[in-house]
């Protein structure tokens, strides 16, 4: 018979992070379920998480309020109760990605796209050259706009793939939303803006037939009909608008005895603007390191019905005592 071995406390270098969608229009948060999937492969999340990379300076604080329920006279506390519930999150990202940018911004996070001849100077990019569109046998990873304008590619691009904008108001951008829209007035109506602000961006890594291979699927998948695709030169993100970027995430850290700690937060906002952290190297060399501080926003546990704004879940080694 197997004698559970004592447990220990969780002993690991670094913190995983993993972020997924919040459907911005509906209030609708990605959960993670550790009944189910709790012990996923680290290198290959369940869809619809994505992998962030590794992260160091992971910190977690609470700050929730308790106060005492006094009764009687001279007041004695009789019970207690949550006056105020808060919790953030600050980490510094270790790679540099689309994905990570968006996050450690904040806002609006831009793609430059290819400006059109004679375009004037703008911070964020002029005015955009036409999109081109896509055929309709397109897929995540293939975008077939046919062999007349796939010289206007080269390997090694990365474009931007979503819909015109034709005066959409509220939260735009396909698969996640990129940003929010007041009025057609507040984006000039340029047909471009989505694709400025669309997280639906890839990679060029081939191209044969007039169809641009992509290196990774888009976030958004399939393109859906009125989809085109523009190039990006560089992506810029803004100190200052009005636009939070808002996520689900994950925090796993995995014990070295072969014990897990997920750290779930279903809504996720920057409560930071724009920052980096400079890690000094040898040589006179310095690493910039994107770094993010977040606040949780509520859920509800449908469980009892509970406002909560995070989960933590443990996962003990094999025979572990519990």
């Amino acid at each position: 018979m197997s004698v559970p071995i004592a447990g220990v406390a969780p002993v690991s270098r670094r913190v995983r992070a993993y972020f997924a969608p919040v459907n911005r229009a509906g209030s609708a948060p990605t959960l993670f379920d550790p009944a189910n999937i709790a012990s996923f492969n680290v290198d290959a999340p369940p869809a619809p998480w994505v992998d962030l990379g590794w992260c160091s300076g992971f910190v977690r604080k609470s700050g929730t309020h308790i106060a005492a329920l006094n009764t009687g006279a001279p007041a004695m506390a009789a019970g207690q109760a949550r006056t105020e519930v808060e919790a953030t999150v600050s980490l510094e990202f270790e790679s540099w990605g689309k994905l990570q940018l968006a996050l450690a911004a904040g806002v609006q996070q831009m793609n430059v796209l290819k400006p059109a001849a004679g375009a004037a100077a703008n911070g964020s990019g002029g005015v955009a050259a036409t999109a081109l569109p896509l055929a309709t046998d397109s897929t995540a990873t293939a975008l077939d706009v046919g062999t007349t304008a796939a010289p206007s590619f080269n390997v090694g691009d990365v474009v931007a793939v979503d819909v015109d904008y034709v005066a959409q108001v509220g939260f735009v951008g396909s698969g996640v939303s990129g940003g929010y829209v007041t009025s057609p007035v507040a984006v000039a109506s340029d047909p471009n803006y989505i694709r400025r602000v669309t997280l639906n961006v890839g990679r060029v890594t081939a191209i044969a037939g007039g169809v641009l291979t992509l290196g990774a699927p888009l976030p958004a998948g399939i393109p859906v009909t009125g989809m085109k695709v523009s190039p990006v030169a560089a992506f810029c993100d803004r100190e200052g608008g009005g636009f939070f970027q808002e996520w689900s995430a994950l925090f796993v850290l995995d014990g070295a005895e072969g014990d897990r700690v997920i750290f779930h937060y279903p809504r996720l906002q920057s409560m930071a603007g724009i920052a980096e952290k400079t890690e000094a190297l040898a040589g006179g060399l310095a690493k910039l390191r994107l770094a993010g501080t977040f606040r949780a926003l509520p859920v509800v546990d449908a469980n009892d019905g509970e406002r909560v704004v995070c989960f933590r879940s443990y996962l003990a080694a094999a025979l572990r005592a519990v």
